[in-house]
Order: structure tokens, then sequence, then C-alpha cells
């Protein structure tokens, strides 16, 4: 493979396992420069680590750091800069969910949510700006579900801010577009992460009994694996996407839309 982001510098939240640690790694396979940023530092430097014995030379540094906050975004920003001395990508990955009915969501859930599902992507983008629209490269890639499209019952809180990442995507490349920068998003379905095998686990199932239970949810009748979520977000982020800004791509198997 080419070295399709070789020079380039991105941040990298949510990067402490899953899909995030999936990007962090194809990006530094692609030659990228990479910060990972998550809440749990210990988790985030393992990931770092992880990368660094998978990709010889590879060019990658971790922060621990709260997104819910807003100051985080301009803190993420200065260390990227600190350690790379550019910022061309920004990749918003971060995410919580919350598992209640509308009916009976409380104020904290919906406050806790929504500021790192939706504000986060929000402050990091706003304060990444400045960088982006001096790079020739520049490219803000969004990780949003195929649930913000086809929402369930018992996770709305999940999927409203799933749907206002979409909706953020295509403001924020509409604004963005007369100064380079492309502004995408990408929509996992299925994806077995790491949460998904903790969750089943304490619940007492298997990975098998994940597997199996997916089966009906898509076409291809399995789970994604987060490299499978991560090479979408590869793409958009290089230069063979350079006519593509405002968009959503569902990643997903083939989930029907009720």
């Amino acid at each position: 493979m080419t070295k399709r982001l070789e020079g380039l510098a991105a941040i990298v939240t949510g990067g402490a396992g899953g899909i995030g640690t999936a990007v962090g790694l194809l990006f530094c396979e692609e030659g990228a420069s990479v910060l990972l940023v998550d809440r749990d530092r210990d988790a985030t430097e393992a990931a770092a680590h992880a990368i660094r014995e998978q990709v010889p030379g590879a060019r990658v540094a971790h922060a621990g750091l709260d997104l819910a906050t807003e100051a985080a975004a301009a803190e993420a920003v200065a260390l990227s800069k600190e350690a790379f001395g550019r910022l061309d990508c920004v990749v918003n990955n971060a995410g919580i969910r919350a598992y209640e009915p509308l009916a009976e969501a409380r104020a904290e859930t919906w406050h806790a949510i929504i500021a790192v599902n939706l504000l986060s992507y929000a402050y990091l983008a706003r304060e990444a700006l400045p960088d982006l629209r001096a790079s020739p490269a520049a490219s803000i890639v969004n990780v949003s579900s195929t649930h913000a499209f086809n929402p369930r019952a018992g996770m709305g809180q999940y999927d409203v801010t799933k749907a206002g990442i979409v909706s953020l995507t295509r403001t924020l490349a509409a604004e963005e577009a007369s100064r380079g920068v492309r502004v995408n998003a990408v929509c996992p379905g299925p994806t077995l992460t790491p949460f998904h095998i903790r969750r089943g686990e304490a619940d007492g199932r298997s990975r098998g009994d994940l597997e199996t239970e997916r089966r009906r949810d898509c076409l291809m009748e399995r789970w994604g694996t987060p490299r499978e979520a991560a090479y979408p977000i590869l793409w958009l982020a290089s230069p063979e996407a350079s006519f593509v800004t405002g968009t959503a791509i569902m990643v997903d198997g083939g989930m029907p839309v009720i």
C-alpha cells in the first residue's frame, strides 16, 4: 500500500480502544503522525504502545483528556502541534452510551451524552479549524452511527446525538468548503469492539453468543470489525477523497432502514 497520509498529522478521539485505536493504527501504517485522545489515560497510553509495536517508527502520541469539557479541545490541538508541528486531520470518534427510554431519560444523562457525543465534536472542530484551514489536505471525519437514520427504542439519547453529528457534519462542510476543509461522516453499524465483548461477558454472553445474535441485523449476517470501520475513515481523510465533502457513508453490512 502507498503511504496515503505521509507527512500529515491527525487527532483521533476515543483512541483508547475499538474504532479509535484501529484508526490510529491504520493512519500510522499509512504514514500519518497521530495523537490519540481519550479520558482513560492509561488505556490510551497502552493503545499508543501497541501501535508502536505493530508499526516500527510510528509517530504516535497520547493524551488523557476529558473531552466532555470545552477546554480539552484546545489542549488537544496544542498537544498535536507540540508533538508534530502541524494538524491536518481530526477524527471525532469519542462516544458514550445511555440505555434509558426517552420517557424516563434524566437531565443528567442528557447532559453527559450530549457533552461527549456531540459538543466534543463541535469544540474540537472549532479549535482545529485555524490549523486545518492552513493545511493543503485538511479533513474532519466524524464518527456517527447507522442509528442516526435507523433509531431504536431504549437508546434514544445516543441515537439523537448520532443524528446531530450528521447534521453538524453537513453544516460544517458547507461553512468550510471555501476554505479547503472537507468534512464527512461515517456511520458504523454492528461493530464488535472490546466494549461490546465486556458488556456481553458481564451479562453472561460469550463472544460466540454475540456473533449469533447479530446474524439477523444486516445483510452480511455478521459483526463488522473496528478495522473495517477504520478503512472508510482513512479514505475520507486521504487525497483520494479530495472531491468528497458533506457526506455520510454507511459502514453497516447492509442494515435495513425501517
